[in-house]
């Protein structure tokens, strides 16, 4: 039967086993809450299970429970959380979940078990795999994957006719049984009272002293039901992260799948290798990705808009047509047709409107900036309103914080400011207003005003040879004189 025949079916339950420690991963962070591509590990399994749709999803925690437990609340707030006893073993695990999904009404139907370390496993495989086992009204079906190198998978014991045997954990293996490659994901579809009636048999008697989950098979076979296999060609999917170095591999998967199908999508992306893009980020088409990039959280571009190279932007929304070029960003909005760099840090609050610019070394917060206005370079713009069509100067900044409390500046439309303006919070600059270069201003200025912070110049001549005898700029100033009188 190929997938397209498979006929799609919600089943009864999933149950996502998320109770290991990790201890390989060496981390004060559960394992399953470290992140692939913007979401936790834990995050992508359950977004796998609800895209099956199913009647109940269970969730089983142990190791730091509780922030593993607000974790999955905060993804599904209507997922069973299910807490692991002292018995150890997927079995024992399975056995508790499904207790406590029978506690209201007994369950029935097909129960998928997946995992909360296998980040890349998508609902496209569990459909099929779900579908499968309905269509061949089949007791037990596992997903499986072959491997080159098997070490520490349980392998798929099979019969002559293609059914599954039973599975034989790699601890537990034979020599010639640890020959076999095709292996078992730990994802299986099970009927609700198979399952529950083999779980009443299974025991810890191995090497191990676990409740295997994998012991279901063979009972249920022994009982007369049908046990087959549902095998993957694409390995990934089947992948657990139990330290960090399995964590890098998956990611970097996960990236490359995200960013072939964002140029599928008709995106341009100059370097794949070095584009970093999370799963919630949503591009446009025609949009171009330069090298370096890497793009977090809900970040937004628009169409024909142009990122990069070097830039690191989380939860940026870019318009149509902008260009961000080596920039830092966070929380801000760009308008259409604006540019923002190079060298230029947006932080959380920042919006610019259309046609606006934020150039060089420029640091900007809680900022709103109106169409067409500018702040080339070298500056600082935070808790401010900055109007249309105006022109910050080089080395502008507002002083917006008096050592206990922020303030706000408002700068009208049409401003020009001249290079070193310091606005000294609260206070406010009129429509078409201008600024001498190296004002402070302090006070409000009137529509249409100039406002200059003026101090006499005075020369001290003759200073530096006087205070500096001997020096560099003594002798240049010493030859300067000698040249004035010749």
């Amino acid at each position: 039967m190929s997938p397209q025949e498979i006929p799609t079916v919600n089943p009864a339950a999933v149950i996502v086993l998320a109770a290991g420690a990790g201890t390989r991963m060496k981390s004060r962070t559960p394992k399953i809450l470290h992140t692939i591509g913007g979401i936790s590990m834990v995050g992508h399994a359950i977004a796998a299970a609800q895209g099956l749709n199913p009647a109940k999803l269970a969730v089983v925690v142990r190791h730091e429970r509780d922030l593993v437990a607000a974790h999955i609340t905060s993804l599904d707030d209507s997922a069973t959380i299910v807490d692991q006893d002292e018995v150890p073993g997927t079995g024992r695990a399975v056995q508790q979940a499904l207790e406590a999904l029978d506690s209201h009404e007994l369950l029935t139907g097909t129960v998928v078990v997946t995992y909360g370390d296998v980040p890349l496993l998508t609902t496209e495989l569990l459909t099929e795999l779900v579908g499968t086992h309905n269509a061949d009204n089949n007791a037990v079906t596992v997903l499986t994957a072959v491997l080159e190198d098997a070490t520490g998978y349980g392998r798929i014991m099979r019969h002559e006719d293609g059914t599954v045997l039973g599975i034989k954990e790699h601890k537990d293996a034979t020599d010639a049984e640890r020959e076999i490659r095709e292996i078992n994901s730990g994802i299986y579809t099970f009927d609700a009272a198979v399952l529950r009636e083999a779980l009443k048999s299974v025991t810890t008697d191995n090497n191990q002293g676990e409740m295997y989950l994998t012991d279901v098979l063979s009972l249920a076979r022994n009982a007369g039901g049908r046990v087959a296999a549902v095998a993957t060609t694409d390995r990934w999917q089947v992948e657990g992260a139990n330290d960090r170095v399995q964590l890098a591999a998956l990611g970097t998967e996960h990236n490359r799948r995200i960013v072939e199908g964002w140029m599928r999508a008709g995106v341009s992306i100059i370097d794949p290798a070095t584009t970093w893009i999370d799963s919630t980020v949503q591009l446009a088409e025609d949009v171009t990705i330069l090298p370096g990039t890497q793009l977090h959280g809900k970040s937004t571009v628009a169409r024909d808009a142009v990122v990069g190279p070097d830039s690191t932007l989380t939860d940026v929304q870019i318009g149509e047509g902008a260009e961000v070029t080596r920039t830092h960003g966070s929380g801000a909005i760009i308008g259409e047709n604006a540019h923002v760099g190079p060298f230029t840090y947006l932080r959380p609050g920042t919006v610019l409107g259309a046609d606006g610019k934020i150039g060089a070394f420029y640091e900007t917060k809680n900022v709103t900036i109106g169409r067409g206005s500018k702040l080339s370079h070298l500056g600082y713009a935070g808790d401010a309103e900055i109007g249309e069509d105006t022109n910050i100067g080089c080395g502008n900044i507002t002083a917006n914080f008096d050592g206990v409390n922020k303030h706000r500046t408002k700068i009208g439309s049409g401003v020009r400011t001249g290079s070193n303006t310091v606005f000294v919070a609260p206070v406010t600059v009129g429509d078409g207003a201008f600024t001498g270069a190296g004002a402070i201003v302090r006070k409000d200025v009137p529509a249409g005003a100039l406002t200059l912070t003026v101090a006499p110049q005075r020369n001290a001549e003759g200073w530096t040879t006087a205070n500096r005898p001997g020096s560099i700029p003594a002798h240049a100033a010493e030859s300067a004189a000698e040249n004035a009188t010749n």
